[in-house]
């Protein structure tokens, strides 16, 4: 049985990989998230045939980064695709100008605050301005979504932090850097188990490697959902 609160990342290189991945997960998952290295192997003809042939959900994870008339444009086009998520830097001036390029359509724009692979020292590295890593994720999230966000894309460390916001009462957030109990963190660095993430406020959990890296990738799918509450 499916449950849409999680996410699988088809991290996979191409369309063809991509579609065995679904077939073998089947009735098991309901939402699925096509990155950037996907794009080039097929990643806009994999959501359009999840989206339109198998009733699937899809997030359509772009962090668009761009001038205003640019990411404007480039929504507007996604749109199209008839997607349910579309993922954006958080940035205010970025979040309006996908605002602007969704309108008539149903796709959600969420705000990426800071990337989930990211600690203190990368933030050094780019010049970020100082100070906590939640503190400033949260503040990140809070201009987003006063912009015109529709959610967030948040570590599940700070899913509660954002959901206490008075800008997030309606708003979604959707926590990659999930790992069910006993799995490797891999390249994340803020991370929980899909329980906590719930608990703590998330409304979608984005888990790729522990579930396509799966002997059988249905049983991991369904091993994750088994780890949310009830809702």
């Amino acid at each position: 049985m499916s449950d849409d609160r999680l996410i699988v990342a088809l991290d996979v290189p191409n369309i063809v990989m991509g579609l065995d991945l679904a077939d073998r997960l089947g009735e098991a998952v309901s939402f699925y998230k096509i990155g950037l290295g996907m794009l080039t192997g097929g990643g806009l003809a994999l959501a359009n045939e999840l989206k339109q042939e198998r009733g699937k959900r899809v997030f359509l994870d772009m962090k668009l980064f761009d001038i205003g008339a640019t990411v404007e444009a480039a929504v507007k086009g996604l749109a199209q695709y008839d997607l349910d998520f579309l993922t954006v830097h958080g940035d205010p001036q970025v979040v309006r100008a996908a605002a602007e390029g969704r309108k008539g359509s149903a796709t959600k724009i969420l705000a990426v605050t800071v990337l989930t692979s990211l600690d203190r020292a990368d933030l050094d590295a780019n010049l970020i301005v100082p100070g906590d890593i939640h503190e400033i994720t949260l503040e990140r999230a809070a201009r987003a979504l006063d912009a015109g966000a529709d959610g967030v894309i948040a570590s599940p460390q700070e899913a509660a932090m954002i959901r206490a916001l008075p800008q997030a009462a309606g708003k979604l957030i959707v926590t990659p850097g999930v790992r069910p109990a006993g799995s490797a963190l891999g390249d994340q660095k803020r991370v929980a188990t899909p329980y906590q993430a719930i608990t703590d406020g998330a409304d979608h959990v984005v888990v790729g490697r522990p579930i396509w890296k799966a002997e059988n990738p249905a049983q991991a799918a369904q091993a994750v959902i088994s780890e949310f509450p009830a809702r």
